[in-house]
């Protein structure tokens, strides 16, 4: 592997201490994933990384990012000692975004930020090295540790950048200094902390502050606030592209089926007709996909190829991932899909869930009852405001509930909704999500189509857990 870091450049970066010299291929923050080469950065957040630096280093290391020797470890050891590990990583992202060439593409949102990075990742793919954000980390240490990783030889990168609290976005751009920022949508998410939705746009277009000059800005123009998207841009000087099904987007989405394991998309790109399809089922998936084509023009890619590359790509884990489940070893037929979107949920997301299982199709003929369901499990959507009970219980009146058979709850606010359903529709209901882990292997049969769908707050991923150790489990 390459070298990423030197300890010269390190030092060089951040004005720090050498005690001995070092070479790195990565950077890591975390004992259980870090490999051979990697320089520890020992992060202080709900545990002090330096209580894990001689682990680090009995595990390979390079070196460590501290502020102090720590303990159990020799003066002698390869550190690089800061007087702040957080500001020195800072320092490092700095660094490492002056040195690259890259195309830089910052991503934000209230949904869809982590499956539209990974879109640009995989439609990019064929056109240059491509080097994207680890999972999601798109917060004040998410995004620096992103940047230092990048590799100075990357021809595009796309660093996704999120928020919790009003004033987050802002220094995140700056310090990514993207060349292109998109906005996937403004939502009801994290709404605890704000006024309301528009509080909410202002906020996600403070990523056009961080634009490097004549940047382009790429944003959601069927949104009742998307004015103050592409005002703000091009009060920042931007060049500015809209997607949406509406008219007058420059990229227009003119038609979406969705099939049991696909999405076909027409659409109109900058005016010019296309067709292309998406491994995947989901409206709001052919809505990132509209957004990220834009994206691939704004850095000077070639759309039609990466149009035709878009069926390459497939959802991150809990965000929508579609699984066969065979229940039986000897009998695969006796199986069950699961639909894995147990990572985030909010008002919006929790919509493009439902309608993509209405439009899932149950296998008849199998399992106890000869009869496939469409069964929801659905877990609290949390940072929702004062609202929150009245955004759960709305859903008890969404069209997409006429096509699914039952619907199983957990959690305090989703009590509301479980309440409101009609008797033929209700399921169970527990306070904590592992209440219907424990009870999953009853609440399902083969031929059904099961969505998992809650914040990551509620933990519903304990319910996937259960679900997939009822057989053996197979990408759809």
């Amino acid at each position: 592997m390459s070298i990423l870091w030197t300890s010269g450049d390190a030092a060089k970066a951040t004005g720090g201490h050498v005690t001995t010299a070092w070479q790195a291929t990565g950077l890591s923050i975390d004992t259980r994933s870090i490999e051979a080469g990697d320089l520890f950065v020992a992060l202080t957040d709900i545990r002090d990384g330096h209580d894990f630096v001689a682990q680090a280093l009995e595990k390979g290391a390079a070196g460590a990012l501290v502020s102090r020797v720590p303990e159990g470890v020799t003066p002698d050891a390869p550190l690089l000692v800061v007087p702040d590990v957080l500001t020195a990583l800072e320092a490092m992202a700095v660094f490492a975004r002056a040195r690259t060439n890259a195309q830089v593409v910052g991503v934000t949102g209230s949904v869809g930020k982590t499956s539209t990075k990974e879109m640009l990742r995989s439609v990019l793919a064929r056109q240059g090295r491509v080097f994207a954000a680890e999972k999601s980390f798109n917060n004040h240490w998410g995004v620096p540790l992103t940047l230092a990783r990048m590799p100075a030889d990357a021809d595009f990168a796309v660093i996704e950048i999120g928020m919790n609290h009003p004033g987050e976005i802002a220094p995140l751009a700056k310090l990514t200094r993207p060349h292109v920022a998109m906005i996937t949508t403004v939502a009801a998410a994290h709404m605890e902390a704000f006024d309301g939705i528009e509080g909410i746009a202002v906020e996600k277009a403070a990523i056009f502050e961080g634009l490097e000059p004549n940047g382009a800005a790429v944003v959601n123009g069927d949104l009742d606030n998307s004015a103050i998207l592409t005002d703000a841009a091009r009060a920042a000087g931007a060049s500015c592209s809209t997607f949406g099904a509406k008219d007058g987007n420059t990229d227009q989405l003119i038609d979406v089926q969705l099939a049991q394991d696909t999405t076909v998309v027409r659409a109109t790109l900058d005016g010019t007709e296309a067709l292309f399809k998406i491994s995947s089922p989901g409206q709001h998936f052919a809505m990132n996909a509209l957004g990220a084509l834009g994206v691939v023009r704004a850095v000077g890619a070639d759309v039609a190829i990466a149009a035709t590359d878009m069926g390459l790509w497939h959802p991150p884990a809990g965000r929508g991932t579609r699984e066969v489940i065979v229940l039986d070893a000897y009998d695969p037929d006796q199986s069950l899909i699961l639909i894995d979107d147990a990572y985030n949920a909010n008002p919006t997301s929790l919509e493009a869930a439902l309608n993509v299982l209405a439009a899932s199709v149950p296998v008849d003929g199998v399992g106890r009852s000869h009869s496939g369901r469409r069964v929801a499990i659905l877990g609290d959507m949390l940072e929702l405001g004062g609202d929150e009970n009245a955004l759960h219980v709305g859903f008890a009146n969404h069209p997409a509930l006429e096509q699914i058979d039952l619907i199983h709850c957990c959690g305090p606010l989703m009590r509301g909704l479980w309440e409101a359903l009609p008797d033929h529709k209700r399921g169970q209901w527990a306070e904590k999500a592992q209440d219907i882990a424990v009870i999953a292997h009853s609440l399902l049969d083969a031929g059904d189509v099961i969505l998992v769908k809650g914040s990551l707050g509620s933990q519903v991923s304990v319910v996937v857990t259960a679900i997939r150790k009822l057989g053996q489990t197979s990408a759809t």
